[in-house]
């Protein structure tokens, strides 16, 4: 069992997304004005900012799980058989979150007894 990512990587995508939503919220440079004049813009903006990397910070936490990513399969959920490989595709799976859609890269497996499959990872 192992992550998808390292905690350095996870960090990095982290604070890029939100250096780029900040420098739109607040630029760096004096001569860029700022946008909005009512506090209602102003809370606009910061939901804004808040969709746009809340669920960047889901997807990375899931991401730095254990379990996100397994090396053997286990037993089948639906009829307990061992008889079960790892399939090489792994797709993404698109949750809704309260603060979003997060995208989970999930594994699949496939039992051999029972022809049904599953996902074994457990992001």
């Amino acid at each position: 069992m192992s992550a998808l990512t390292t905690r350095q990587a996870a960090r990095e995508r982290v604070m890029k997304v939100f250096s780029e939503e900040l420098d739109r919220l607040i630029p760096a440079f004096e001569a860029v004005p700022l946008q909005g004049r009512r506090f209602s813009d102003f809370e606009d903006q910061v939901e804004a900012l808040a969709r746009r990397v809340v669920p960047v910070v889901l997807e990375e936490r899931a991401a730095l799980e254990p379990h996100a990513q397994v090396e053997s399969p286990g037993r089948c959920p639906f009829c307990g058989s061992d008889r079960v490989y790892l399939k090489r595709e792994i797709t993404e799976a698109e949750l809704h979150s309260p603060q979003g859609v997060v995208a989970i890269r999930k594994q699949h497996a496939r039992c051999r007894a029972c022809d049904r499959t599953f996902s074994p990872s457990r992001s």
